[in-house]
């Protein structure tokens, strides 16, 4: 990968270097990741440590997962990213393409729970629920208990008062299979799935909306009073002194891996290799715990208690997480969201 930018510390380089002078450029890693709170948690904190641990620069490249997917399908002749972190469905679907280099050995990946390993191309650095929010004060002025079960969303007394992000975020994906286990089906039978959203479920639906800064908004506001969402998402908008709460509902919650993978051609391979492993330290996973609500997936990180009672954390908490059927939701994705800008988001 090759980055042919001329600027003038260039010039002023190759001046110097025509005199004989050496001068040593600052090695750049682009890393394509996640917007809003995760970007500013990265560029305030975790960047500039390992920034100036090994005198590097990283450039953040925000996008959502599907965004950075399709960066790196339109740049695979020469790629500009040298490190990614999206979904872990994407990221699947990442490494089925040849996206992704082989992650080196190292120390580290020792410290991991066995599912961080996501293949010999990519590892999880987090782990979120996929699960149910609400606004607990909405929720107490109205006379109404807390929701336990995926089956609220049916209930007609939500009428529009709902908000779920659409199929094209893992969020909506896994409640689309949701719905289909919920009724006698599965991945590979989806068609209950799409029969409950259809008919149950997008009646009551304010917006499928994909942009969670949209979301907020429509929670913030009052328009919506409920919704699925991740337990990360949910902690980022409750430290902010909104009233709401994330739900682990009682027939399970999905679990969504935050994937990171060094990209292949990378013009800085040592260095990739370096910042994932980074990730990984346990003081790296607790920031990321405590400030994006991702469950720790190196078992010697240790959180605060406060913060550990509001992430995925432990072994035997983690192992309730439901895995997701990724080898056929991939196969059958595209399918499925034609299918459902048809049928459902008309």
């Amino acid at each position: 990968m090759k980055r042919n930018v001329l600027s003038a510390a260039v010039l002023l380089a190759a001046t110097l270097a025509a005199s004989g002078a050496a001068v040593a450029q600052t090695p750049t890693l682009y890393l394509g990741s996640y917007g809003g709170s995760t970007e500013k948690l990265f560029k305030e904190k975790i960047i500039p440590a390992f920034e100036a641990k090994h005198k590097a620069k990283i450039v953040y490249v925000a996008g959502n997962s599907t965004d950075t997917l399709a960066k790196l399908q339109a740049q695979k002749a020469a790629p500009e990213l040298d490190v990614v972190l999206v979904d872990d469905g994407p990221m699947y679907q990442a490494m089925q393409f040849g996206f992704c280099d082989k992650v080196a050995d190292a120390p580290i990946y020792k410290d991991l729970y066995p599912f961080a390993k996501l293949g010999d191309t990519a590892t999880a650095v987090g782990v979120v629920a996929t699960g149910l929010m609400y606004n607990t004060e909405a929720f107490k002025k109205l006379g109404l208990p807390a929701p336990d079960s995926w089956t609220i969303l049916t209930d007609k007394k939500f009428s529009q008062k709902i908000v779920i992000p659409p199929i094209s975020n893992t969020y909506g994906l896994q409640t689309l299979v949701k719905f289909a286990e919920l009724n006698g089906g599965n991945a590979k039978n989806i068609d209950p799935g799409f029969n409950a959203i259809i008919k149950q479920v997008n009646p009551n639906v304010l917006a499928w909306e994909p942009s969670p800064g949209k979301m907020t908004e429509l929670l913030q506001n009052g328009d919506a009073i409920l919704g699925v969402w991740g337990s990360g998402r949910v902690q980022a908008l409750k430290e902010t002194g909104f009233p709401v709460e994330f739900v682990f509902p009682k027939e399970g919650a999905p679990a969504l891996m935050i994937a990171a993978c060094p990209v292949v051609k990378s013009d800085v391979p040592e260095l990739s290799q370096q910042f994932i492993q980074y990730l990984l330290t346990p003081e790296v996973q607790a920031d990321l715990a405590a400030s994006q609500g991702f469950g720790p997936v190196n078992r010697t990180a240790k959180l605060e208690p406060a913060v550990a009672a509001k992430v995925p954390y432990g072994e035997a908490q983690v192992s309730k997480l439901q895995a997701s059927d990724w080898d056929t939701i991939n196969t059958q994705r595209t399918d499925w969201t034609n299918r459902w800008n048809r049928t459902v988001e008309r």
